[in-house]
Order: C-alpha cells, then structure tokens, then sequence
C-alpha cells in the first residue's frame, strides 16, 4: 500500500492540533461543545502517535483492541464525568 503522506507531515498535523488546544485554553474558553472538541483532538493525536510513531499498524488484533480500546474507555470516561458535573 503507497503511503500518501510521510511522518513529517503527521507531525505536523500534531503540532497543529496541539497549538488549537493551546488556543482553547489561552482565550479561556468553556463548556461542553469545548470539551467535546479537546477530546475530539486529543482521540486523533492518540490515534496518530499509536499508529505511526509506535507503529501500532503491524501488530496483532489483540494489541490494537487493547490499545484503542483503553483509549475509548478513559475518553467516554472524561466526557460523562464532565456531563455529570453539569447537572
């Protein structure tokens, strides 16, 4: 399979999405649409570091359960603890 992009180009779009972030905090902007958003981008950062910098594409279907799924879990964690503080 032809790679359409190489690693500088995936951390670039780190970087990026890092510097997004750093903008929600910096105007100290809040509420749920934000959180949604930070853990939005903080899911594809995940996703991305796992399957290029760990090479997390290679491996067997066990490890990428496990890693993914730790991943979801922690993820839908923080949001419905956000959502309950809410109420």
């Amino acid at each position: 399979m032809k790679k359409y992009y190489n690693i500088h180009t995936i951390w670039l779009l780190l970087i990026l999405l890092t510097l997004s972030t750093y903008l929600f905090g910096h105007y100290q902007t809040s509420g749920f649409s934000v959180v949604l958003f930070l853990v939005v981008t903080a899911v594809i950062k995940a996703v991305l570091i796992m399957r290029e910098f760990m090479e997390l594409r290679g491996v067997s279907l066990m490890w990428r359960i496990i890693m993914y799924g730790w991943l979801t879990i922690v993820c839908l964690g923080i949001i419905i603890s956000y959502a309950v503080s809410l109420t």
